[in-house]
């Protein structure tokens, strides 16, 4: 009997107890898609082109539920710093925010080939000069500026409208050249005034300048003035406001930076670009070259809500959207040079 329960006690000194089971794998989680903007000058507050950019970007992390990110140069030497940050970190899409990020972007799109890139404004490019990773976004800014011009025209009572642009180059003069030609169009004989703020990107984040040209506008006779300038546009609309006169809006709904003195805002939808290239590069559906936004496509337009239906009332709208539909369908070609 002792030894039966010394060769137990043996054996349970020996014996290990039974390892618990091994926990299951779980599988590695996906990397988040990264979507990525670098504003041009005027930054995130400009009340109108990058703001716009700015929207666009975060309507792609509410709907497709992606991480975002955002970078405001300081001065224009920081544009490439932004870009290559983004490209290097691995985002999976990184969209330059104006037409001066052109040629960094088609440069630095050879290196990054696995990243997409997109490009607001880009200035015009040969097909085979556009990398595969890389799309380029415009407008037809002339479209809509026709239809503010033809607005300015029907509402002016002196008979003499401006036009105040940002930088003094051939993006601008798509704004100037439709909106002379909207004016032209409802009567050759109004007389159009047009100033520039300057030669360089400052031109586009210079309110004050602004304020001063619309102040010489308006008091030589002026009573609508409509902007294409970015953040320099909010020197004219304070100008509108002090001397009670009209402005129209350029890029984003900017009704809101002087109530009752904004005519109408010439849409360009940045937003929409931004959005639907992230999502087209999500969604394995991104397409390089050249995308082209209109009036038929809706990336220009002019806004008609409760805030200045009161300014334009019905009958001018509906000659509003006559002329549109004549643009869309061709009987009226809209130049884009001045």
């Amino acid at each position: 009997m002792r030894r039966i329960l010394l060769a137990l006690l043996s054996l349970a000194a020996c014996s290990k107890p039974a390892a618990p089971p091994a926990p299951e794998a779980s599988p590695a989680a996906a990397p988040a898609f990264r979507a990525a903007i670098v504003l041009d000058v005027g930054g995130v507050d400009d009340k109108s082109f990058n703001e716009a950019a700015y929207r666009g970007l975060q309507k792609a992390k509410s709907q497709l539920g992606i991480e975002v990110q955002y970078y405001q140069p300081s001065q224009p030497a920081d544009r490439k710093t932004g870009l290559r940050q983004y490209a290097g970190k691995g985002f999976d899409v990184v969209i330059g925010v104006g037409f001066i990020f052109s040629d960094e972007i088609l440069e630095l799109a050879k290196d990054f080939p696995n990243v997409k890139f997109g490009v607001i404004d880009m200035v015009d490019k040969p097909a085979d000069q556009i990398p595969a990773n890389v799309v380029g976004l415009k407008f037809r800014e002339e479209q809509g500026s026709f239809l503010a011009g033809a607005l300015a025209a029907m509402k002016t009572k002196t008979k003499k409208v401006g036009f105040i642009g940002g930088m003094n180059v051939p993006l601008i003069h798509k704004f100037e050249a439709g909106y002379k030609a909207g004016v032209a169009a409802v009567d050759p004989k109004i007389e159009v005034i047009v100033n520039y703020a300057g030669e360089t990107p400052k031109a586009f984040q210079d309110p004050e300048t602004g304020k001063n040209r619309a102040v010489e506008q308006y008091k030589s006779g002026v009573d609508i003035i409509y902007h294409g300038s970015g953040k320099t546009g909010l020197g004219v609309f304070q100008a509108a406001k002090e001397l009670d006169k009209l402005a129209i809006g350029c890029d984003s709904d900017q009704a809101a930076e002087a109530p009752g003195h904004v005519l109408t805002s010439m849409i360009k939808s940045v937003d929409v670009a931004v959005f639907d290239t992230i999502s087209a590069v999500k969604d394995g559906k991104f397409q390089s070259g050249m995308k082209v936004f209109g009036l038929a496509e809706q990336g220009v337009s002019i806004v008609y809500d409760d805030n200045n239906k009161a300014l334009i009332g019905e009958e001018l709208h509906a000659k509003l959207m006559a002329l549109s539909a004549d643009i869309v369908a061709g009987k009226i070609v809209v130049p884009t040079t001045r």
